[in-house]
């Protein structure tokens, strides 16, 4: 796609040094939507294998097999560390795989699994008072029967009812370092994707130094999931979604 070079060339040149995208030495972070796991996703092929959802486990299909991974809710600030137990392919929109037992842990929203991640490297020492390191073997049993997390099929059922955001949501579609950049980067999105015209995509000034492009607010997960796939298939490889603006 040629936007995907363009892109390049301008986060090369005018991206924020915080830009995940322009450092891959630096440590990956990420915020959006956990993947709650069930069986039934894994039966459908919603997810390329299978977890035990009576064991605190997490994946994260791009990071490597054992790698320490710091989740933290956002809401409550809770955080947990854990290693990733294995690469299982799932929904490009969501940043990460958990049990049931994880979200249970950070007493995440069912319904709005928002989190923040943060690798942990083995190499460097790590202190955060309530973050506990688990190992994906240390078993913690519920009597509460597994529920399936509601948006993660919510393409796949009709009738099933569009969930209303309370929260505020945002798409963080770039951090640039000129307010030109950044407005050259909104008008060549709208170019490329019509749709997006009517969106509202904005330009956020921070500092001196750094410029956001922003989509939303969104009313519902499902448009914020829709518009957020357009934008990885326009070129784009991950995208960051935080709350209240």
């Amino acid at each position: 796609m040629k936007f995907k070079f363009i892109l390049i060339f301008i986060f090369f040149l005018s991206c924020s040094p915080n830009s995940s995208l322009t450092n891959q030495k630096k440590t990956y972070t990420s915020k959006g939507f956990a993947f709650i796991y069930n069986d039934l996703d894994s039966i459908n092929k919603i997810i390329k294998g299978k977890m035990d959802n009576e064991i605190m486990q997490i994946s994260h299909q791009n990071l490597k097999t054992g790698a320490l991974i710091k989740i933290i809710n956002p809401k409550n600030k809770k955080s947990i560390v854990l290693k990733n137990i294995k690469r299982i392919k799932y929904p490009d929109f969501y940043k990460i795989l958990i049990t049931k037992v994880v979200a249970d842990k950070l007493e995440l929203n069912i319904d709005l699994p928002m989190i923040e991640l943060i690798e942990v490297k083995k190499n460097k020492s790590f202190v955060a008072e309530k973050a506990i390191i688990y190992s994906e073997e240390r078993k913690i049993y519920s009597k509460a029967p597994v529920a399936s997390v509601e948006i993660s099929n919510i393409s796949k059922n009709k009738s099933q009812k569009i969930k209303v955001l309370e929260e505020k949501i945002y798409i963080h579609v770039a951090t640039l370092y000129s307010v030109d950049t950044a407005e050259f980067l909104r008008k060549r999105i709208i170019k490329e994707i019509p749709e997006f015209k009517n969106k509202n995509l904005k330009i956020k000034n921070i500092n001196n130094e750094e410029t956001m492009v922003i989509l939303g607010p969104y009313t519902s997960v499902n448009l914020l999931k829709n518009d957020y796939i357009k934008l990885i298939k326009f070129g784009f490889e991950e995208l960051d979604v935080f709350i209240n603006e």
